[in-house]
């Protein structure tokens, strides 16, 4: 049985809050006190017959722009209005519900949670064969709304998923020294962890896959607003870790920028960004 029930009233779907409340309750200490960060692995979040028909309604992928460089090569992300299922589009929206956000609230023990309707690269994921995503923190400031981010939700879509295919979610430590975790993208898995700038997950090795399979996903992420002045949080975009005993390539454009960000005087800043080599 799924551990939230999308409830309907005429053609659309919706949580209820009450039970998102007594959900989140439930599963609080094993989120709250799991290692190497707050995280839990839940194998079947939402109906599975609900998530086939998402899996099954992706956009078109030709002439779509992909990732393509040393820490993320071929994924694809697409927003609600790029989806061709008004399905798709209910769900997201309920993901982003306030009774979603109770659920979360509860199991997580933040306060205060703010939805993105802005999809800040969330919405459908996809990654073709051979793609991957370096293990990394996320960006934690909000470019539209300067909200922190405080949460990830994924949820996955992949029916009959061979190990031999690869793909898993890994969770490190926070001194970038080994796996924690390992996860498995199998259809109605989903998995919610606190972000902040050492909390690094990734994708890390390459689809081995076949080219007619790919790994699908929903991402959906969760902000708090900020208790100080913002002027005084280290803006961050996503920043890349490479894995002791590995050929991973370290990030230097990503790297570089944020010293410029720290270091450079802000009147400077423009044109130290034209100078970084990276």
């Amino acid at each position: 049985m799924p551990i939230l029930t999308l409830n309907r009233i005429d053609d659309y779907l919706f949580f209820d809050e009450d039970e998102c409340r007594a959900a989140g309750r439930k599963l609080a200490a094993d989120y709250q006190n799991a290692d190497p960060f707050p995280h839990i692995v839940l194998d079947e979040l939402i109906d599975p017959a609900i998530l086939r028909s998402v899996a099954e309604r992706y956009p078109s992928l030709e002439g779509q722009t992909f990732f393509d460089r040393d820490q993320e090569r071929f994924k694809y992300q697409f927003k609600p209005e790029a989806v061709p299922s008004g399905l798709t589009r209910n769900l997201l929206a309920e993901l982003n519900s306030r009774a979603f956000l109770a659920f979360l609230e509860e199991m997580t023990g933040i306060a205060g949670l703010i939805s993105d309707p802005y999809y800040s690269g969330a919405g459908l994921h996809i990654t073709r064969a051979g793609g991957h995503l370096s293990v990394h923190a996320d960006f934690n400031v909000h470019g539209d709304m300067k909200v922190e981010r405080r949460l990830n939700l994924l949820v996955y879509l992949n029916e009959d998923w061979d190990p031999g295919y690869r793909g898993e979610l890994e969770l490190w430590d926070r001194q970038m020294k080994g796996c924690v975790r390992s996860i498995a993208p199998l259809l109605g898995k989903a998995v919610v962890f606190n972000t902040s700038l050492d909390s690094f997950h990734g994708q890390p090795d390459p689809l081995a896959c076949p080219p007619d399979r790919d790994r699908r996903s929903i991402a959906t992420y969760y902000y708090t607003a900020f208790t100080e002045g913002l002027e005084n949080i280290p803006e961050r975009s996503t920043t890349f870790q490479t894995r002791p005993g590995t050929t991973d390539r370290t990030d230097w454009r990503t790297r570089t920028s944020h010293f410029i960000k720290d270091w450079v005087p802000p009147r400077l800043q423009r044109y130290a960004n034209r100078l970084n080599p990276f």
